[in-house]
């Protein structure tokens, strides 16, 4: 491609963006409206495996995070059930009693200042890919978004209760936005709730399309300048807050119950 077929491209995409964030308006939901508003998000989207999985954000002060009850699924899940919790999951704003998994998630905000908002799930073909000992192929545009960006943890640690857990599943993350967890699940760590929860619905897509597409052929790769331009594209703040308000739209459908 010339210099100046790459120049005109950029300047598309650079107005397109603006354009996005002038469409895109801010609904006004707070922290925790969001984090119920993805949990219903994923569920619709098949991440509600009962009750495993957790959606959590960083908390104002340090070693602080925002989690559910443990009892409660994604898709019954309101913003007045969220919870703030300090390092040791003591309940220091809300009611009821944190999942003791969630203490992973803690390990990766105390490693990762730019991570905002964490949500591990087990949704069924990320489970099946986990169970393979294959790595997510992102091999389509739709999927680029973990581009170079997804990291592999190869060996399941057990459930993950304890410090040298979490420390392996925050180390395995690295400076990565996601990691497949080898016969467990995924975790994304999003800049903000609305790119963890796009993210979520992204890399069960991924995986469901990476196992039809291995069951007739063989993956083919893609270029990587290409791969990583739509990486960077897939991940502007101005497509996440447009994706996410129409997940939203599509979970409100179904009840604002979720916002109380």
């Amino acid at each position: 491609m010339s210099d100046a077929a790459v120049s005109q491209k950029t300047d598309v995409m650079a107005k397109a963006a603006a354009q996005y964030g002038a469409q895109s308006r801010d609904p006004g939901w707070t922290l925790t409206q969001k984090l119920a508003l993805s949990c219903r998000i994923l569920a619709q989207e098949g991440h509600a495996n009962g009750l495993a999985g957790q959606m959590t954000a960083r908390g104002d002060a340090p070693g602080t995070m925002w989690t559910h009850p443990y009892g409660l699924g994604f898709d019954e899940l309101k913003a007045g059930d969220y919870m703030l919790v300090d390092d040791q999951l003591n309940v220091l704003e809300g009611n009821g009693t944190p999942n003791p998994a969630n203490r992973f998630h803690l390990h990766v905000y105390k490693v990762r200042p730019d991570v905002q908002a964490i949500v591990h799930t087990h949704p069924p073909y990320i489970s099946a890919l986990s169970m393979i000992g294959e790595e997510l192929a992102v091999s389509h545009m739709d999927t680029c978004a973990f581009y170079e960006d997804c990291a592999y943890l190869p060996h399941w640690p057990g459930v993950p209760f304890g410090d040298n857990e979490g420390e392996i599943i925050a180390g395995a993350l690295g400076d990565k936005r996601a990691v497949l967890l080898a016969h467990h699940g995924q975790l994304c760590a999003g800049r903000s709730v609305e790119e963890a929860a796009v993210l979520g619905v992204t890399i069960e897509h991924a995986a469901r399309i990476q196992l039809l597409a291995r069951s007739v052929g063989q993956i083919k790769p893609i270029v990587p300048e290409l791969g990583r331009e739509a990486h960077d594209w897939r991940l502007k703040p101005q497509p996440i807050a447009l994706h996410f308000q129409y997940y939203a739209r599509r979970a409100l459908a179904e009840g604002k119950d979720c916002l109380r």
